[in-house]
């Protein structure tokens, strides 16, 4: 069993237990075990109604439901706002993921209303990108937060979220909405100070490096523009260790590197923006805050991906 069959079994597994549901729920128009049939319970019990009401309250549309939660227990989305979603109002849980991502980090700002905002865009769309909405077909971010570092430097910090995605090598950039694609970050990547330095621009148009690509451009785009006061960025791919699949694949013929890191490390201006967190990584310093205890244990026993709670 490869990576995702295997968490697939995992949350079949605990689905009675966890979630007290029968499963069944819709996905792509058939009924699945590993959907539930009330999909609000894909949120940890300790922030679903507040989460809901922020995304409704945003317009934000959720992965593959619109206006509700999926109830698939594989969606990356879900995962993040259940790992993340907790510390909006928390200055002491943010810095301290802050901190483990960039030890300089004195502590963590607020964004519009919170230390972490979802499924985050730019002021202004993003090249040639036709609409600017939070979550649907526009380039966003699945968490974005800022911090200030001991010396003053305002970062922001873009967090892309993955949990059992892997990728094929089926090119973005062929066909009538190909070359949509290709015009519409043609300009900004043709830019002299852009981040990215590739000859063949059409070895970017393979996911999920046609997603980083975009990302990489949006947070060059939003510090440029002085958003939230960022003086820099850096992008946060949370993924999974045990996802091979993902982690150790370059889908696309142009890149070359052993692991997906490498490759999209070495088409940069700049490496050191990019970085790769497992979601236990990025949470460990909270471990230390007494009062965190109930979410971590629900994220180690949901996701298997939380080290022993200290007693």
């Amino acid at each position: 069993m490869n990576y995702k069959e295997k968490q697939r079994q995992k949350a079949i597994d605990l689905r009675d237990e966890l979630f007290q549901d029968p499963g069944d729920g819709v996905f792509k128009r058939s009924p699945r075990e590993f959907v539930l049939s009330e999909p609000a319970l894909n949120l940890w019990s300790g922030i679903r109604e507040d989460a809901i009401g922020y995304f409704e309250g945003n317009q934000i549309s959720w992965w593959d439901a619109g206006n509700e939660p999926t109830g698939h227990l594989l969606s990356s989305q879900i995962a993040c706002v259940n790992h993340l979603y907790f510390i909006r109002q928390r200055e002491d849980c943010a810095t301290a993921i802050l901190k483990q991502i960039s030890p300089d980090i004195e502590s963590a700002l607020s964004l519009s209303s919170g230390f972490v905002e979802f499924e985050m865009v730019g002021q202004e769309k993003l090249g040639g990108e036709k609409l600017l909405k939070r979550g649907v077909n526009c380039t966003s971010i699945d968490a974005m937060m800022l911090g200030v570092t001991k010396a003053g430097e305002s970062i922001l910090f873009l967090i892309e979220w993955k949990y059992t995605e892997s990728y094929n090598s089926e090119p973005k950039w062929k066909g009538d909405s190909g070359q949509v694609r290709l015009d519409a970050y043609d300009q900004l990547l043709a830019a002299e100070d852009c981040p990215i330095v590739i000859e063949d621009k059409k070895a970017l148009f393979y996911e999920p490096f046609y997603q980083l690509m975009r990302q990489t451009l949006l947070g060059w785009e939003m510090v440029k523009r002085k958003e939230y006061k960022a003086t820099n960025w850096l992008h946060v791919h949370v993924i999974p260790k045990d996802n091979l699949e993902l982690k150790n694949k370059v889908p696309s013929p142009g890149l070359s590197g052993e692991t997906m890191e490498d490759a999209w490390r070495n088409v940069l201006k700049e490496p050191d923006k990019y970085v790769v967190f497992d979601p236990v990584d990025l949470l460990q310093l909270i471990q230390i805050i007494p009062d965190t205890r109930s979410i971590l244990a629900y994220l180690k026993k949901r996701y298997g991906c939380e080290e022993p709670i200290p007693g």
